[in-house]
């Protein structure tokens, strides 16, 4: 008769809080040097363009070494647990996909983290939010550097970003709000959309909308009791993402409501 399996030893709690992250013995050069890697001038003019970097646009200035998204996030889940005092080299690097490597790198490592060490990354992540200046790097990193963090705290933080007159700030304000849209909790969602309201900048107007519509996604007559107070008074672009998903006829209603 075969002998039974022996029983695997139990990895305790504790020991797998204290395993290591990939990360944690690199630096920031050993980083910068592999993304560096992939670097195409042939798409620096290209992304240059696309995220608006010319004289007057909201990205004047960012420099760029023509690197796609999907060899940043492999980086990232290798770079996990890179020290913050290396990791402070690359989110403020003058590079743009630099910038959002270690910004990928601070949200992988934030998802691995404790509560202790997830106070000292969101902490991180506010002292160098002048570095989160495009709407990629905001999207990819406020749902869970700001919203993730808040979603069992006080949430005053995100009132005085809606109310900055920094247009990153206010973006992060609302793209932190799909952290508790995600769990089911749209108030604040609503909240911030009418401080943004009236705002006159295009990359609100569309944030908001998603941020709408991902609402009502999970919860249609939220979304509609919003609009039935605001469609009239809300900018067409908002309005347009907002309803994207509805049914014609009830996207038709709410087109013709809107201020042309």
């Amino acid at each position: 008769m075969p002998k039974a399996p022996s029983p695997r030893p139990k990895t305790s709690s504790k020991a797998k809080s204290a395993s290591k992250l990939p990360g944690e013995d690199s630096t920031a050069r050993d980083l910068l040097q592999e993304i560096r890697s992939y670097a195409d001038p042939k798409k620096v003019p290209i992304l240059s363009s696309f995220f608006k970097t010319g004289k007057g646009q909201y990205g004047e200035g960012d420099l760029f070494l023509g690197i796609q998204v999907p060899p940043l996030r492999k980086l990232s889940k290798k770079y996990r647990g890179l020290p913050l005092s290396e990791l402070q080299k690359v989110v403020s690097s003058k590079y743009h996909e630099e910038r959002l490597a270690g910004f990928f790198v601070l949200c992988e490592t934030f998802q691995k983290s404790t509560e202790e060490d997830r106070k000292k990354l969101h902490e991180f992540y506010l002292k160098n939010m002048k570095y989160v200046n495009n709407w990629d790097l905001v999207d990819l990193s406020a749902r869970d550097m700001i919203g993730e963090y808040l979603i069992d705290k006080d949430r005053k933080l995100l009132y005085k970003l809606a109310r900055s007159k920094d247009l990153w700030e206010k973006r992060i304000s609302m793209i932190a709000t799909y952290a508790f849209i995600r769990k089911g909790d749209y108030a604040d969602t609503y909240k911030i959309a009418e401080i943004l309201l009236r705002d006159k900048e295009d990359l609100i107007h569309k944030v908001v909308g998603w941020m709408l519509r991902e609402a009502g996604n999970r919860d249609l007559n939220s979304e509609i009791d919003f609009l039935d107070k605001h469609a009239a008074t809300m900018p067409r672009t908002m309005l347009r993402y907002a309803i994207e998903k509805f049914p014609e006829k009830l996207k038709k209603k709410y087109m013709l409501a809107g201020k042309s």
